[in-house]
């Protein structure tokens, strides 16, 4: 009831202040119409708008096609613009506000993009109506704005915010310097209860009428419209709310200076509102009234499209050429990077820190015992462990991440990697670059959201910006200098894409084959939401005809007339498969769009309507608006790599195109944790739950096929009910390939209820039995970190490792206690009764052969020293010798790793 209260009285409020001051407060209107309520696709991009020359397609020399079509399903799409083609001109009709408004910024934008100086934009946004009404009252408003010490681009910034219509972000509220100034200068004390900060704003509204008989003379600062400013009665003697309002001005032109710099490609600020209005208005259908000329700018590039399930190798199936492929990775991992998006918001997790209550970016997020970015980096540092073992050369892989500010995204990652010395990887090893955040805009009318005056809701713009960011911060020569020519993409929230030989095949197949961009693909459920991948194939207005493999957002299937059928009747596979944001890029490739200085270098925009979001005002009290943000989709990177042909295409096309597509199972390519679980929920979709359930599958599928007998994972329900049959966490180093981790275990068996952990790279299962929990920690599991003359430490791979043998050994113990309410599986938080522990420091090493092990124990081993567990008269027979020096680096033994072919080797080396 407080809450419904607090909410009813700020409400009230803010209703008041609205009607008594003349102004509309964007922020504090409530849900909007439920109509708007979804995602839309910017029609300038992906399918409909302008025919990919206008985009910069790369085109090339074909081979000849073959006449005989190739079997794929296929889906017939008439893309005139959607319906937006179809329905009649009505040139006559009075244009909705809307509309006048996106005709209005659209003149406004070409003229900007056609300027050669800053001059020219200035003169340009001067002449505009509401700019010139804003000028006029510049002689009224200096007392709020010091316009003498505004700089002529920051003046520039704040005029073209008047001019696409969004003056209600510089309205300023009686109420907001109260709570700024504080009791000491006639202000009011922020409360931490938003029902108290509104009852001290109504208390002082009505103490003002008692006193002036008129609160909305005295209390409205600034109205744009009539250009009233009462500021002086209220704190003539008082200048404190003077450097409030500058201070609140500086965030404001920050914010504005990254909208108009980043998106200077579309025409800066007017460019970014232009393209809102522009999806807002295909949302309400509200397109027929738009005048021909509109109409003839879509029509003229508009084709007829055809999509089809894209053709690629299925790597669960053609092993041979998994295995190859994988090894070509491999090879040339020396010429890849690493690419990370972790700008979004991720408020889907409801991630907190509990020691601050502050929200946390998903990068944060405790995963199976560590971060999702420090699973990441153990991933790719396990394929350098790999390439160091085969070809006994030190690596490191360049890791550029692209961060944000939303919810201190930037200083956590930083912050992380200072606290675990940059992985060992040294600082050199990674760049950090952060995405802008742009404003979020309400769904009824695209009025910029505010929280306070000059202070604006901002979100991050989608991933998509990265190939234009990483263009303007000179992250592509960074990887040049690295010797990079390509890299892999993943997405922060999904922590199997490396699994088994799914990243290093991709990136082997775009290496070998000289491919431009390719997808990490696997099977989707209908109806999931998730986008999908398809061979488009386009028919130009100018008779050629085009292909290329790209991504369709599920939100889009509806305007674009593709139906989420099954593969077949029956079927809960749908017949396109699943767009999973794993991807191979080559790097000249992606640079060369992202500085494009044209649209093609923000793909796929999109304006998503279909969530409300949730924000704060000034005065504490929560509020929940349908509103979204311009985002753009990395993926769609793929709409500039068509590919030209001058006659239709009936099969073998694929082989042609610059793009490519591998399938896989869909565990080992993609289980994502972006969302919160909460307590009654029966879905695991894209919850941790559900992507550690896949890492458990993971895990049998590939000990059973070691001869280890092992409980299956159930479905989802038995999870739900009682957890996992069983808990195991294995280093990547163990592998990661498969087929490597197969020749390190041999037999046994891993009884229900039984938990293992193994953070390890050199170590020996034969026949082990384990019936309870075994943990072994090494401090070197993949070499050991040198310290470097003022820098920071780097790992040194396959140095000093820790090692551990089991050979027909059998464990038994209570290990975990299922019956604890505080076990979270998913973060590998578990209370455990009784452990096997073995923690092995520096190159220590641990064998035990032909003995029971029932009970606790904890085996601990020092540096330099191995430890030998064998069966004696009265029990266990322990034996503790130093390693001699000669066999410091290497132990007492190693696995030696060869390549035969396109297969990987291991032997056992004794010293």
């Amino acid at each position: 009831m407080l809450d419904l209260f607090t909410e009813q009285i700020s409400s009230a409020l803010c209703s008041s202040l609205s009607a008594m001051a003349s102004c509309r407060n964007a922020s504090s209107r409530g849900i909007a119409n439920n109509d708007a309520g979804r995602q839309i696709g910017l029609v300038s991009t992906k399918l409909t708008r302008h025919s990919f020359r206008n985009l910069g397609v790369e085109r090339k020399t074909p081979k000849s096609c073959s006449a005989s079509r190739f079997p794929v399903t296929r889906r017939l799409i008439a893309i005139k613009a959607v319906s937006i083609i179809d329905a009649p001109v009505q040139s006559s009709s009075p244009l909705s506000n809307l509309e006048q408004e996106l005709r209005d910024l659209k003149i406004v934008q070409a003229k900007l993009r056609a300027a050669k100086t800053e001059r020219d934009k200035i003169e340009i946004i001067n002449r505009q109506r509401r700019v010139t009404s804003f000028l006029e009252r510049k002689e009224q408003l200096k007392d709020l704005f010091d316009f003498e010490k505004l700089g002529e681009r920051q003046f520039y910034l704040l005029k073209c915010l008047v001019a696409i219509g969004q003056e209600h972000v510089l309205f300023i509220e009686q109420s907001w310097l109260d709570l700024k100034q504080g009791p000491e200068n006639g202000g009011q004390v922020r409360s931490s209860s938003p029902l108290k900060n509104a009852l001290y704003v109504l208390l002082s509204m009505i103490d003002n009428w008692e006193k002036t008989g008129n609160y909305a003379k005295n209390h409205m600062f600034l109205n744009l419209k009539t250009g009233e400013n009462s500021v002086k009665t209220v704190h003539a003697k008082n200048k404190t709310w003077k450097e409030e309002i500058s201070h609140a001005l500086d965030g404001l032109l920050t914010t504005l200076e990254d909208v108009e710099t980043f998106y200077d490609c579309i025409g800066g600020i007017v460019g970014y509102q232009a393209a809102v209005l522009e999806l807002i208005l295909a949302s309400k259908k509200e397109w027929h009234s738009l005048s021909s000329q509109f109409h003839q700018e879509f029509s003229v590039s508009s084709s007829l499209n055809e999509c089809y399930v894209p053709l690629g190798p299925d790597l669960s199936k053609n092993i041979e050429y998994a295995a190859q492929a994988a090894v070509w990775g491999i090879e040339g991992l020396p010429e890849l990077g690493e690419v990370y998006p972790l700008g979004g918001s991720g408020d889907r997790l409801g991630l907190i820190d509990k020691e601050t209550g502050h929200s946390l970016p998903v990068a944060m997020l405790p995963y199976c015992g560590r971060t999702l970015l420090e699973g990441l980096i153990r991933d790719l540092q396990a394929r350098e462990f790999l390439y160091y073992k085969i070809y006994e050369k030190q690596h490191i892989t360049p890791v550029a991440i692209m961060t944000s500010a939303a919810k201190d995204n930037h200083k956590h990652i930083m912050a992380l990697c200072e606290k675990h010395e940059w992985f060992g990887r040294g600082r050199r090893s990674f760049q950090l670059f952060e995405q802008p955040l742009v404003p979020t805009v309400d769904a009824d009318d695209g009025k910029w959201v505010k929280s306070e005056p000059f202070k604006l809701v901002l979100k991050p713009g989608g991933h998509g910006v990265i190939w234009k960011l990483a263009s303007d911060k000179g992250i592509f020569n960074w990887f040049y200098s690295h010797g990079c020519k390509s890299a892999t993409v993943r997405q922060i929230s999904n922590p199997v894409a490396a699994t088994d030989v799914t990243l290093l095949a991709l990136a082997g197949i775009g290496l070998h084959n000289g491919k431009k961009l390719g997808f990490a693909s696997c099977q989707r459920r209908v109806g999931a939401t998730e986008g999908v991948n398809v061979l488009l194939e386009r028919n130009t207005i100018a008779g050629c005809w085009e292909y290329g493999l790209t991504c369709i957002e599920y939100t889009e299937f509806d305007k674009l007339g593709i139906i989420d059928a099954p593969v077949s009747p029956g079927s809960v596979q749908a017949q396109y498969p699943a767009n999973t944001n794993v991807l191979y890029v080559d790097l000249a490739t992606v640079e060369r769009i992202g500085s494009s200085k044209s649209e093609a270098s923000l793909p796929g925009m999109i304006l998503n309507l279909k969530k409300p979001i949730i924000y704060e005002d000034y005065l504490g009290v929560k509020h929940s608006i349908y509103a979204g943000r311009l985002e753009c989709t990395m993926q769609n990177v793929a709409d500039s790599l068509f590919t030209s042909f001058p006659n239709r295409c009936f099969s073998n096309v694929q082989e042609n195109l610059d793009t490519f597509i591998v399938y896989n199972e869909r565990r080992k390519v993609t289980s994502s944790a972006k969302k919160e679980r909460k307590a009654k929920d029966k879905s695991l979709h894209q919850t941790p739950d559900g992507s550690f359930l896949d890492v458990m599958r993971n895990a049998y599928d590939l000990l059973v096929s070691c001869n280890i007998q092992m409980d299956k994972v159930e479905d989802n329900a038995s999870y739900l009910n009682s957890g996992p049959p069983f808990l195991v966490f294995l280093h990547p180093a163990l592998g990661p390939l498969w087929e490597v981790t197969r020749q390190k275990f041999h037999g046994g068996s891993i009884a229900k209820g039984s938990e293992l952990q193994l953070e390890i790279a050199e170590f020996s299962w034969v026949d082990v039995q384990l019936d309870g929990s075994l943990i072994i920690l090494a401090e070197n599991i993949m070499g050991f970190k040198k310290a470097l003359e003022n820098e920071d430490p780097v790992l040194q791979y396959g140095q000093q490792c820790g090692k551990c043998r089991l050979q027909n050994v059998k464990i038994s113990n209570k290990g975990v206690d299922w019956k604890s309410s505080e076990n979270v599986y998913w973060q590998q938080k578990v209370h455990r009764l009784e452990t096997v522990k073995i923690v092995l420091h520096g190159n220590a090493e641990f064998d035990a052969c032909d003995v029971v092990l029932e009970g606790d124990h904890f085996f601990e081993v020092p540096d330099g020293h191995r430890l030998q567990i064998t069966s004696g008269d009265s029990g266990l027979s322990s034996t503790m010798k130093p390693i001699i020096d000669e066999m410091s680096i290497c132990g007492s033994w190693y696995w030696k790793y060869t390549l035969d072919n396109s297969h990987f080797n291991l032997e056992m080396v004794e010293l």
